[in-house]
């Protein structure tokens, strides 16, 4: 018989969860990226045990001490914690069952094996877009409580914060040759005000990083990218759309782009949202075509990390 995964902490954490509120055991276990068996707890007496199965319990046990000391920590904080106490893992290993199901995994290695011999140059005609928040308040942008049903209000698991910090969300997009403007977006975005974002920020974008070349856009999944009026849109403009997998950051470059517009903005300590504003266009401007290109350059590592992963997140 074929040995079942153990469950961790944050996995039974989230069973817990849906079976609260009615989930079935299959619909648990896709969600979980787990089998059945495991649920059932039908591996739970074995007397077979090997190393490698009780270095993971005892992982576990440990995990579960160190969220249980502070609520309030990062990934990449929890990730430190349990090397130190003897368990060798990456920031992926920490959150992989928690931010992709079955059915996610498996599209994102059936889109990674599809792209797994595009060359740089390929991807050179990608026009990479993304939407991000910029806060006020950098309290809310790493640390994430980690508790379990029923202690939502505990004092332990509790933190004071500005209530409603000001905030901006910014639509941008980049490729091997650099940023294109910013778009500063007012309100919610649904599937009529992205189309104007489209018209106004996505095309002149493209004519200033390919002039009359072809080249191919890529966004995410929201709904207002998905819609169809959006994609009709598209049509409309002759302009070809990378499918693209649910879920996955880690294989968009701009996200890393952002993080770098962050970073700085934790130096700049904007006081009012029109210091945040220019704060945050100033730094966009400041990246060089020059690291614009070496993140293009990283798509076949990522597509291979992917691969390797077999779905998974992976440390991009």
């Amino acid at each position: 018989m074929g040995k079942t995964a153990d469950l961790t902490a944050v996995q039974k954490a989230i069973i817990d969860t849906l079976k609260r509120e009615g989930k079935t055991q299959k619909e648990i276990s896709e969600r979980i990226g787990c089998s059945q068996s495991d649920l059932s707890g039908k591996s739970v007496g074995r007397k077979k045990c090997g190393k490698k199965h009780c270095t993971t319990r005892r992982g576990d046990r440990t995990l579960r001490k160190i969220v249980e000391k502070d609520r309030f920590q990062t990934l990449g904080d929890l990730r430190k914690q349990w090397t130190e106490s003897g368990v060798e893992t990456s920031r992926a290993t920490v959150h992989r069952r928690v931010l992709l199901n079955q059915k996610q995994r498996q599209k994102r290695l059936t889109w990674a094996t599809e792209k797994q011999h595009w060359t740089v140059a390929q991807w050179s005609k990608v026009l990479f877009s993304d939407e991000s928040k910029f806060c006020m308040s950098f309290g809310n942008q790493g640390a994430r409580v980690w508790r379990k049903t029923g202690e939502k209000e505990m004092p332990k698991c509790l933190k004071s914060s500005v209530k409603y910090p000001q905030s901006v969300m910014v639509w941008g997009a980049m490729s091997a040759a650099g940023v294109g403007p910013l778009c500063f977006i007012k309100g919610r975005v649904n599937a009529a005000s992205y189309q104007e974002i489209l018209e106004h920020f996505m095309l002149p974008s493209a004519e200033k990083l390919y002039g009359d070349e072809d080249f191919v856009f890529q966004h995410d999944l929201a709904p207002a990218h998905s819609a169809k009026t959006t994609g009709k849109w598209f049509t409309d403009h002759g302009i070809t759309v990378l499918n693209w997998p649910a879920n996955s950051p880690d294989l968009n470059p701009i996200e890393n782009l952002w993080d770098i517009v962050k970073r700085k903005l934790r130096d700049a300590r904007p006081n009012t949202l029109d210091e945040l504003k220019a704060a945050i266009e100033a730094s966009w401007a400041s990246i060089t075509p020059q690291q614009c290109h070496r993140l293009i350059a990283s798509m076949p590592r990522r597509i291979e990390a992917v691969i390797s992963a077999k779905g998974f997140p992976t440390k991009y």
